[in-house]
């Protein structure tokens, strides 16, 4: 029974994800203060006595464009199927390594830093409000990590394994973006929207060397995204920085009758971006 307690010792990884965990609470209460921000900026009255330095029409053009460079968080979220340590595997649903039997006691997401490049075109919908889009090229990896207790002639021990998914997606944002009244040279804003995404790096229909799982996901997924970000009137362009969550709505999972993908019920993605803007 000695192998049975480990399931529930803290990892590395658990480590990792609390990290993360606190980094995105932290990001949360910078969006709320901005959001608190764009409310008080928002005053009409309080906006005509300020004064504006750098590109004082700006705002008023029908349209223009820009670019957008960021860094990225690939990572997912995960709904094992019920019981998820009793589901018992052969040594053909565990080809890559060397077992009579298995049982998956702990499975945890892995999120690596990518990065982003894109190009941004800008229509005005009224004063403070914007409609944009915002094609993108990022590219990222995630890792799904394993925790499996394994029985080999009678003797079990815990083995763990990560399984590395690259992606390069395509990305196709159309945003709403509601900006406060300009307190000199600075604005606040808070942007939703929609992202359809094509993981062109998707071995979904890849061939996989049988001593050796690949672990496969569809390359088509749709993201609801929310984010706050300030915009930076220079003499010459507007500079903006900005925080972006995407929530995926699809299921990513390729079942393929394997200890990896068996234990899934449903696996979603969610992206975190910190963007540079230059318009």
């Amino acid at each position: 029974m000695r192998f049975f307690l480990r399931g529930y010792t803290i990892t590395p990884h658990e480590t990792l994800n609390n990290k993360i965990c606190s980094t995105l609470r932290k990001i949360i209460i910078i969006v709320i203060a901005l959001g608190l921000g764009i409310f008080y900026n928002t005053n009409p009255v309080s906006a005509q006595q300020r004064k504006v330095n750098n590109l004082p029409t700006y705002d008023r053009q029908p349209y223009h464009f820009g670019f957008i460079l960021a860094t990225n968080q690939l990572l997912f979220t995960i709904k094992t199927v019920d019981n998820m340590s009793s589901v018992k595997f052969d040594a053909l649903q565990t080809p890559d390594f060397p077992a009579d039997s298995s049982f998956v006691y702990e499975l945890t997401g892995i999120g690596r830093p990518g990065f982003t490049i894109g190009i941004l075109g800008n229509l005005r919908l009224g004063d403070n409000t914007d409609l944009r889009f915002i094609p993108a090229l990022s590219f990222g990896e995630r890792a799904l990590n394993y925790n499996i207790l394994t029985y080999r002639d009678g003797e079990g021990k815990f083995v763990e394994i990560e399984k590395n998914i690259t992606s390069t997606l395509l990305l196709f944002p159309l945003e709403f973006k509601y900006r406060s009244h300009r307190l000199n040279n600075f604005a606040a804003y808070v942007l939703g929207g929609v992202t359809y995404t094509l993981d062109l790096a998707s071995q979904k229909k890849a061939q996989a060397n049988t001593n050796d799982i690949t672990v496969k996901i569809q390359k088509n997924d749709l993201l609801l995204e929310v984010g706050t970000g300030v915009d930076f009137y220079t003499n010459y362009f507007k500079f903006g920085v900005q925080i972006k969550m995407g929530y995926g709505i699809n299921n990513l999972i390729k079942n393929e009758g394997n200890i990896y993908t068996e234990v899934i019920d449903r696996l979603n993605s969610k992206v975190f971006l910190l963007s540079f803007t230059f318009e």
